[in-house]
C-alpha cells in the first residue's frame, strides 16, 4: 500500500521533461523545449548579488522581501504603468511558481472549482489541483490571424463555487494578450460574483509591437481580488535565480507571509540585491534582450513558413513558436522522434492543457546561429 497520496502518485510528468530527460542523454542535441534565453545572466546582476554574498548578507531576511527590493519593485511598476503600488501590496517570492502555489494555498481547498485560460504552462494548473481544485480549462481559439479568448466561454463556465480564475498574459505558450477592453470585463465579471483572478506577467516585457504589455495592475483597484505575479527569469534571463514577486490586495499581505513563511520562509538574501539591480539598470539590457529574441522570432517564422508541412499560429508576445505538421497527431511521440532523429528538441502541445493537443512548440530566445542549425536538422527530418 503505498504511503503517497493517490492524486499526486496518478499524476503524470511533464510530457515536456518526458522529451527533456531522453534528449539529455543524446550529444549534441539543440534544446529549444525549455522557456530559457541561452544568454546568461548579465554581470551587473551578478556583481550586485556577489558583492551582497561578500559583504555577509546570508542571513534570514523579511518574509516578502528585503524593502529595498519591494521599494525597487513598486518603483519600476510607476515606470511602466503610472500605477503606484503600495509596499503592504508587495511580496518577493522563491520564482514566480511559487507565487502560484501561494495564491492556490490561500484561495483554493478540496472541492472548489477553478478555471484556466488554455493552453498554459502546466505547472499552474498542477498548483491548482494540488492545492484540491477542480479546474475547468477554457482553450482559446486560433486562425490563421492568431489567437483569442471568447469571454462569454469563460463566464459560462464559471459555476458556483468558482473561486478562481487564471490567465497569462502573454501567454506561454501561445504569446496571446489580453486587451484593456477584455481583462476590464472579466474584471467586472469577477468583482460581481467575488472570483479571484491570477494574472501571470512574467513575459510583459516581451512584446513586438509596443514597450510593454497591458497589466492588470492598470485598471485594479488596491482591494480587488486581483493576484500579478511575475519572475525575474525571462526578461532578465535569471532563470536558475529562482525569484519572482506578487501584487495582490492590501488584505492578503498578513497571509502573503504567513504562507511564504510556511513554504520557504524568504528568498535568499543575497540574491535580492542582484534583483534590485535588475530593476533599476536593467532597461538598456531588457531592451536588447527582446530585440534579440525579435531577431529569433523572425528567423523561426521564415523557416517554418517554407516547410510545406508546417503552420505557424501567430503571437504577439513572450518567445515561443507553436506551430503544427500535417500527420501529427500524438505530439509526445512526434517530440520524441524529432530529439532522437534530428537531435532537436521540442515540447508537445499536450503538456499545455485543451487547444494544444496537436500543436508543438519551440522557445526561439536562442542565437539566429543556433536557431538556423536547429532548422536546418528539423527541415531534413520533415523531407
Amino acid at each position: 500500500m503505498s504511503l503517497i497520496r493517490a492524486d499526486i502518485e496518478a499524476m503524470a510528468d511533464s510530457p515536456i521533461l518526458e522529451v527533456w530527460r531522453m534528449g539529455a542523454a543524446i550529444p549534441g542535441v539543440i534544446g529549444l523545449w525549455a522557456g530559457e534565453p541561452d544568454v546568461p545572466t548579465p554581470d551587473f546582476i551578478c556583481d550586485a548579488a556577489a558583492s551582497a554574498l561578500r559583504a555577509g548578507k546570508t542571513f534570514y531576511t523579511h518574509n516578502r522581501g528585503i524593502p529595498e527590493l519591494r521599494d525597487a519593485i513598486s518603483r519600476y511598476l510607476l515606470r511602466l504603468y503610472g500605477t503606484p503600488v503600495v509596499d503592504a501590496r508587495i511580496a518577493v517570492t522563491s520564482a514566480g511558481i511559487n507565487a502560484v502555489q501561494i495564491v492556490c494555498q490561500a484561495l483554493l481547498e478540496a472541492g472548489s472549482k477553478a478555471v484556466a485560460i488554455t493552453p498554459s504552462w502546466p505547472n499552474v494548473i498542477r498548483a491548482m489541483t494540488i492545492a484540491g481544485a477542480s479546474v475547468k480549462e477554457v482553450p482559446l481559439s486560433r486562425n490563421t490571424s492568431g489567437w483569442s479568448l471568447d469571454l462569454n466561454t469563460v463566464f459560462e463556465v464559471c459555476v458556483p463555487g468558482t473561486k478562481l480564475i487564471y490567465l497569462a498574459s502573454p501567454a506561454n505558450p501561445t504569446g496571446w494578450t489580453i486587451g484593456r477592453t477584455q481583462a476590464q470585463a472579466l474584471l467586472t465579471f469577477a468583482r460581481e460574483r467575488g472570483i479571484s483572478i491570477l494574472a501571470d506577467e512574467v513575459y510583459h516585457r516581451i512584446v513586438y509591437d509596443r514597450p510593454v504589455a497591458f497589466s492588470f495592475l492598470e485598471i485594479a483597484s488596491a482591494d480587488d481580488a486581483v493576484f500579478v505575479l511575475n519572475s525575474f527569469s525571462k526578461s532578465w534571463a535569471m532563470t536558475g535565480w529562482r525569484l519572482g514577486w506578487l501584487v495582490f490586495p492590501e488584505w492578503f499581505m498578513p497571509t502573503s507571509q504567513k504562507l511564504i513563511e510556511f513554504n520557504t520562509s524568504s528568498a535568499p538574501l543575497f540574491l535580492q540585491y542582484g534583483a534590485v539591480a535588475a530593476l533599476d539598470d536593467g532597461e538598456a539590457f531588457v531592451a536588447g534582450f527582446v530585440e534579440r529574441c525579435g531577431a529569433g522570432r523572425n528567423v523561426i517564422s521564415q523557416r517554418l513558413a517554407a516547410m510545406p508541412r508546417v503552420r505557424e499560429i501567430p503571437s504577439e508576445g513572450a518567445f515561443y513558436a507553436m506551430f503544427e505538421v500535417d500527420g501529427v497527431h500524438d505530439t509526445l511521440a512526434f517530440c520524441k522522434q524529432t530529439v532522437t532523429a534530428a537531435r532537436v528538441g521540442l515540447a508537445p502541445g499536450s503538456a499545455f492543457g485543451t487547444g494544444a493537443e496537436t500543436l508543438i512548440r519551440l522557445c526561439y530566445a536562442k542565437s539566429d546561429k543556433l536557431l538556423d542549425e536547429a532548422m536546418d536538422r528539423f527541415e531534413r527530418f520533415l523531407c
